[in-house]
């Protein structure tokens, strides 16, 4: 595999990954998407990522260190996002540049970010929003995606601490209080209120008043990334309040 020069100066290595093809319709990429490699090595998830017989590639990796290593180039498509979906867009791959952070995750002991991992993070995402006009609120989860499938970077990823820096759209969650929520099996006018606020926001679902299992997967996917002090798919008013007022900051589409 021929090494190619790097899309960022913040680059300390690049180690050419086999799979990635041209973004279709051509696109330019306006997601970044951030992932954990979720295996119990670094080394190896770095080499499946690489490897031609893995089905998968990203464009970085961050490891815990800070170091930033390019895997392929930014105006190709890279194969990280799987089935997924973002504003009933279903090939998120090509249009979106992905980073995989080096945790590994939730199957093997789910670990705290260094703070060096993440300060490079911010620098990357910084650099990268910058260069391609990425808007803050189309800085993304691979869970917000794929919610069904997918549960990384996870509820411990410092999201507050990225939007301080410039990074992504935040606001303060709303504390949670023991109040009256929708959950698994509701169904109506308030559970089809609250699909469409998701939908809106830009998470894939059908809009039915079922609380059913996608439905679960969202909101989950949704208190990770916004309300993580809590992620149990159960739509309290922290959660529905958190939604309201992330929509009422984003600009008009």
């Amino acid at each position: 595999m021929t090494v190619f020069p790097p899309d960022s100066p913040l680059v300390a290595e690049v180690r050419p990954a086999a799979n990635h093809d041209e973004r279709r319709d051509g696109r330019e990429p306006d997601i970044l998407l951030l992932h954990y490699t979720g295996m119990a090595s670094t080394e190896a998830a770095c080499a499946k990522l690489c490897a031609a017989d893995s089905g998968v590639s990203c464009h970085y990796v961050v490891v815990e260190d800070g170091r930033i290593l390019q895997l392929v180039p930014e105006e190709r498509r890279a194969w990280h996002a799987g089935r997924s979906s973002w504003e009933d867009e279903t090939d998120v791959n090509s249009r979106s540049i992905g980073v995989e952070i080096a945790n590994p995750g939730h199957d093997h002991g789910y670990p705290d970010f260094p703070p060096e991992q993440i300060a490079a993070v911010i620098e990357l995402a910084r650099d990268i929003t910058a260069r391609r006009g990425i808007q803050p609120e189309r800085v993304l989860a691979h869970s917000d995606v794929a919610p069904l499938r997918k549960d990384d970077p996870g509820e411990k990823f410092p999201w507050g601490r990225l939007a301080a820096a410039g990074v992504g759209h935040w606001v303060t969650p709303t504390p949670i209080e023991n109040t009256t929520a929708l959950g698994p099996g509701d169904e109506g006018e308030p559970v089809e209120q609250l699909q469409t606020l998701l939908s809106l926001y830009g998470y894939g679902l059908e809009i039915d008043g079922f609380y059913g299992e996608t439905m679960l997967a969202v909101v989950r996917a949704f208190q990770r990334h916004f309300r993580p002090a809590r992620v149990d798919g159960i739509a309290d008013f922290s959660t529905s309040r958190t939604l309201r007022n992330l929509l009422r900051r984003l600009p008009a589409r």
